[in-house]
């Protein structure tokens, strides 16, 4: 009954009493769930009479006996129900894994399902198991993210160029390309970098640019500059502050005559656009042109 009822609920073929009887079957829950998530993707068009005329013809070619179409018709019907939730149950049990990320001059809080507090930067992302999380408490995380972690099992942020292990502490992971860098501002940070494993206690910082490690000065404040507003650098390229620019200010920045492996030393307002301008600009001894959207840094001697 249940494989009848099953393809006839899904075809909208249930007169009132059996779909009374159906839900108030044991597996309609379950099926009502999955028949919920499937709808959410999008499968493969199959036209189920168009697959019967095929076979008819393909029947009426190899012999001149009637053939009784209507067990094909079921068995089909019945094949389309089990396709339907077997997919349904894979994106279902696998829609799972939460995704959140941050636009250009855009910051989010996250709670994650421990009590546990991820604050992304702008253009940053993290990715987790909502469903595994007791097991295994993992963030992937792609840009610039500060970690309040609640204490409990081992806490792992996995990024593209390193790893990072803690079981209750505050934190802040930033991974750019070509830029990697660590600071613990409360407990202990364990950084897995090319394999070799380094204790971070707080009030240090782990710092790798291009791939290899170099030295980093210990953090002055209780968290990272970019929670106040502000984009704070000690002989970092000026590749990476112009980018940082960018990021927070959702400017399009191109560049003149300007060396961008020049270190840059100083700090930048990520609310004040025209105040973050002259910060960047004068230290370095570069001129900008603002228009619009877009910002050209140009050395004094350009054309």
């Amino acid at each position: 009954m249940q494989e009848n009822y099953l393809a006839k609920w899904l075809n909208n073929e249930l007169d009132e009493q059996e779909l009374e009887e159906f839900k108030n079957s044991e597996a309609y829950a379950s099926y009502q769930r999955i028949a919920e998530a499937s709808n959410r993707f999008e499968a493969p068009d199959f036209d189920v009479e168009e697959a019967l005329m095929a076979l008819k013809n393909k029947q009426t070619l190899k012999s001149t006996k009637v053939v009784q179409l209507h067990p094909y018709k079921k068995f089909l019907r019945v094949a389309a129900a089990i396709l339907v939730l077997v997919t349904g149950s894979y994106f279902y049990l696998n829609s799972l894994d939460e995704t959140v990320n941050t636009q250009y001059a855009e910051n989010k809080e996250v709670l994650l399902p421990d009590a546990s507090e991820v604050i992304l930067n702008a253009d940053s992302e993290i990715s987790y198991s909502e469903k595994k999380w007791n097991d295994k408490r993992n963030i992937s995380l792609e840009g610039e993210a500060f970690f309040k972690v609640a204490k409990g099992k081992r806490f792992t942020v996995s990024t593209k160029d390193g790893t990072v292990a803690v079981l209750g502490t505050q934190f802040n992971v930033e991974n750019r390309k070509g830029f990697f860098e660590v600071t613990c501002y409360e407990g202990l940070v364990s950084v897995t970098f090319n394999g070799h494993e380094t204790k971070l206690p707080a009030g240090t910082s782990f710092m790798a640019i291009n791939g290899k490690i170099v030295e980093a000065d210990a953090p002055n404040t209780k968290v990272p500059a970019w929670m106040n507003n502000e984009s704070t650098f000690k002989s970092i390229p000026l590749k990476y502050v112009l980018n940082e620019f960018e990021r927070q200010h959702n400017i399009t920045v191109d560049t003149q005559n300007i060396d961008g492996e020049q270190l840059f030393t100083g700090t930048f307002s990520n609310t004040d656009v025209d105040l973050a301008l002259q910060s960047i600009s004068a230290p370095s001894r570069i001129k900008f042109k603002l228009e619009g959207n877009k910002v050209l840094f140009y050395a004094e001697n350009a054309p």
